[in-house]
């Protein structure tokens, strides 16, 4: 099943995201998909603040991974730049870690990542408006949407 919500605003998209960090628990896989400033990084500082994050969250473009400390862990991968590599940084540990991961670009890394996770698809409407499409796999995720979303 698919689930899907609108934003108006980055700040109604870091609200959202804030709101579904309430809902995760340690080891969660989120995948963030979209095109250049389809608001994922903006959907990583929000669920960062729901998680208890205090530092300033940005994008791991060139470190590939940053790792924040909250309430509960955030690991943030931005694998862009792993396209066309079979370079293993050790996925296998971050994701059996007691945080939570966000990974952006993931399908460059599909065949490092566990089967069950939260796939994100974020596609920009207008200049700030954003269509946030949730395609849960597995029973963990279906259930976490369903208790989300409206």
């Amino acid at each position: 099943m698919t689930y899907m919500i609108e934003v108006n605003t980055p700040e109604e998209t870091e609200e959202f995201a804030a709101k579904l960090a309430g809902y995760l628990q340690p080891g969660d896989l989120l995948t963030l998909e979209g095109g250049l400033g389809a608001g994922k990084t903006t959907f990583t500082k929000g669920l960062a603040k729901g998680l208890g994050v205090k530092r300033m969250v940005n994008s791991p473009t060139f470190t590939i991974l940053k790792q924040y400390s909250g309430n509960l862990n955030l690991n943030h991968l931005d694998v862009y730049r792993l396209e066309n590599s079979d370079e293993d940084i050790g996925f296998d540990e971050l994701f059996a870690d007691d945080a939570v991961s966000v990974v952006e670009w993931a399908q460059f890394i599909e065949d490092y990542l566990p089967v069950e996770r939260l796939e994100i698809i974020m596609e920009r409407l207008s200049e700030e408006g954003r269509a946030i499409r949730f395609y849960p796999i597995g029973t963990r995720y279906e259930t976490l949407c369903k208790e989300l979303m409206p």
